[in-house]
């Protein structure tokens, strides 16, 4: 089974999500390809990284801390340890293209350490994720060759088909991430519990070996998501 998740490096979200999904996908019994697609949150956001509580509070007012508290809370259940006070704003176009170089070159599996790494880096370490040589070291450290991180983040490769994959999920109708695609055919929107995604895993293996769509397919949930 396929799985395609669209999310963004700075979406909290998303880190607990994965936590919770990569549970479901342990406790599965069956094969279960994941692939990481691009999603952009704030797609305009500079190069210059800034703090993430000035930035949170900018454009979410007095509540930006109650948010912040709130995932702090939920992903200490997760085994993540949110630093909100050293994370920093940036623009996360650089990581995706590194997660396209990972996928492409190195495997489904080695681009899901590196977006470990980098969600640990972001949120965790107070990692500029937009400078090329904080990139280069984090990947460098889940296993990326160094010198190829260097040369391909100092060039253009991946641009385009990153930019490719961020138009698809609009296509799609993508407005919120963490958004899991399943087969192509069933999304499911949000970091939902565990028991969520396994019954949705054996759904899907339920409904692809009778070769029928859900009756709902394409909808999605909509609690624990990042949105726009």
């Amino acid at each position: 089974m396929k799985v395609e998740i669209y999310s963004d490096i700075a979406c909290p979200w998303c880190y607990i999500g994965k936590r919770r999904f990569d549970r479901a996908v342990a406790q599965f019994d069956g094969e279960v390809e994941v692939v990481y697609r691009p999603y952009q949150l704030v797609p305009d956001a500079p190069a210059t990284a800034s703090p993430h509580r000035a930035w949170l509070a900018e454009r979410y007012g007095p509540q930006s801390r109650a948010m912040d508290d709130r995932v702090t809370e939920l992903g200490r259940a997760e085994g993540i340890d949110y630093d909100f006070d050293a994370a920093l704003h940036a623009n996360t176009f650089l990581g995706h293209r590194l997660l396209h170089l990972a996928e492409t070159e190195f495997g489904a599996g080695v681009q899901g350490e590196l977006k470990e790494a980098l969600l640990k880096a972001h949120f965790s370490d107070g990692v500029d994720i937009g400078d090329p040589a904080a990139l280069t070291e984090v990947a460098a450290a889940a296993g990326l060759p160094r010198e190829r991180v260097q040369g391909y983040l100092a060039g253009d490769e991946g641009v385009a088909e990153v930019r490719a994959e961020l138009a698809r999920g609009r296509e799609l109708g993508i407005s919120a991430v963490p958004t899991f695609v399943f087969e192509g055919r069933w999304a499911v929107q949000g970091g939902q519990e565990t028991g969520t995604f396994l019954q949705v895993l054996q759904q899907v293996r339920s409904e692809t070996a009778q070769d029928e769509p859900a009756a709902d397919g394409g909808e999605a949930c909509a609690d624990g998501a990042c949105a726009v």
